[in-house]
């Protein structure tokens, strides 16, 4: 069949890489794809959110399956138009993906549904949200309510910080209109862990659990991005806590989507807290994580199409995916000052140089006469896989030393912690 990957990252790139590996594919096109996918499949020039663009390309290519992969896209209803036409589609609904694109939806979705989550507060007004916090004396979590290319979330130290916080998000308009209303969630202590699911409107399949790094700095400092690496699996989280997480968290949305009338079709992202209570979600994401996807995917020992179509078909008990024992390390390569000011167009050079088992998976390049450029904050997600999690580390971090450009900024202590403190105390 042909198959339409929607969108231009890094995790558009992996699954872009992963359906060229199936049996079953006869073409690879990108909506749009980046300079890397150009190279080994066929970009369309189209925007992830051209509805009417994508629409008439599925028909016009034939394409069998299209598999949306950023939250932008679930928001300006892709799969809508495409299951209008008739069309099949790996992917939520706009509707089912306001557990993403509303904090305030997701939060009172977990509620209805009996999903055990930190209390919050929803403000949309700064003020109100500052008397609030002033009252309290003390720090809470601040989410910008919509969708802010993993940008939205601030964790203050104290109550001071909090009403900067508010500010930053409600006044100085830092991620636009995604903060006009706000949360304001209670701080609680433990691991973040990503819980990635199948989802075909009724049954769930969790993927391997991964942490994700979302500060941009050693030692968890920072500001918040959209990820700076990651690893796969993870030591304290196993069978047993994936189970009670599905049976607790994931399932229970699901059927509360379904029954609301606004069924979930796709991979549900439930980001957990585990700590002395249990586990908690803090939030999910519509679609892949990125870069959760760059660090799952090369565990996959199968084929990655028929779970997707499956996916897609309601059939998700017809599949069962296999996945490798090995482990993957993922290190963002960013730009100098992501995720704020910082500057583009330096070549990258070294590519070519990795070792077997170690993946480039492109974020935001463009490809030069003599290579590819630097194109964004997040420029790459160098992926690899090893026998544990500290070989794939060690391997991860030796041809990191094999890549270069102007700028070039990373985090250092990625799965560290992995290897020092797999288990919970």
């Amino acid at each position: 069949m042909n198959v339409l990957i929607v969108g231009s990252g890094a995790r558009e790139h992996a699954l872009t890489w992963k359906a060229l590996q199936s049996p079953l594919t006869s073409a690879v096109y990108c909506a749009p794809g980046n300079a890397a996918t150009a190279a080994i499949a066929v970009n369309s020039g189209l925007q992830a959110t051209d509805v009417v663009g994508i629409a008439r390309f599925v028909a016009e290519r034939e394409i069998g399956l299209t598999v949306i992969g950023p939250e932008a896209a679930v928001a300006a209803g892709v799969a809508d138009r495409l299951i209008a036409d008739g069309r099949l589609v790996f992917g939520p609904t706009a509707a089912a993906g306001r557990i993403e694109s509303s904090k305030a939806f997701a939060k009172s979705l977990m509620a209805r549904a009996g999903v055990p989550t930190p209390a919050h507060h929803v403000f949309d007004d700064p003020a109100r949200a500052k008397d609030f916090v002033r009252g309290e004396r003390r720090p809470f979590v601040v989410k910008a309510d919509g969708l802010a290319k993993g940008k939205g979330t601030l964790v203050p130290r104290d109550a001071d910080e909090t009403l900067e916080c508010i500010d930053t998000l409600m006044l100085r308009k830092t991620v636009g209109a995604a903060a006009d209303r706000i949360v304001l969630e209670e701080k609680i202590d433990g691991r973040e862990v990503s819980l990635m699911a199948l989802v075909d409107g009724d049954r769930v399949v969790p993927l391997p659990p991964a942490c994700d790094y979302k500060r941009a700095l050693d030692g968890d400092k920072g500001p918040n991005t959209g990820g700076m690496g990651g690893y796969s699996p993870v030591g304290f989280f196993g069978p047993e806590e994936i189970d009670r997480a599905v049976t607790a968290v994931l399932k229970p949305v699901v059927q509360r989507l379904r029954d609301e009338g606004t069924p979930y079709y796709g991979c549900l992202y439930a980001g957990l807290m585990v700590g002395p209570s249990g586990v908690q979600a803090l939030e999910f994401n519509a679609r892949f994580g990125d870069p959760e996807a760059q660090v799952v995917l090369p565990r996959l020992s199968g084929d990655v199409v028929p779970w997707l179509e499956a996916t897609a078909r309601g059939a998700l008990g017809e599949i069962n995916p296999s996945w490798s024992g090995r482990s993957t390390v993922g290190v963002v390569l960013a730009s100098r000052g992501y995720p704020g000011t910082y500057q583009t167009g330096y070549p990258v050079e070294g590519l070519g140089t990795l070792e077997p088992d170690v993946f480039a998976f492109h974020a935001a390049t463009t490809a030069g006469p003599a290579g590819y450029l630097t194109a964004g904050g997040r420029v790459l997600t160098l992926v690899a896989l090893g026998d544990s999690i500290g070989e794939a580390r060690e391997r991860a971090y030796r041809n990191v030393d094999r890549i270069r450009f102007q700028g070039m900024t990373y985090r250092h202590d990625l799965a560290l912690r992995e290897i020092e403190a797999p288990v919970l105390p």
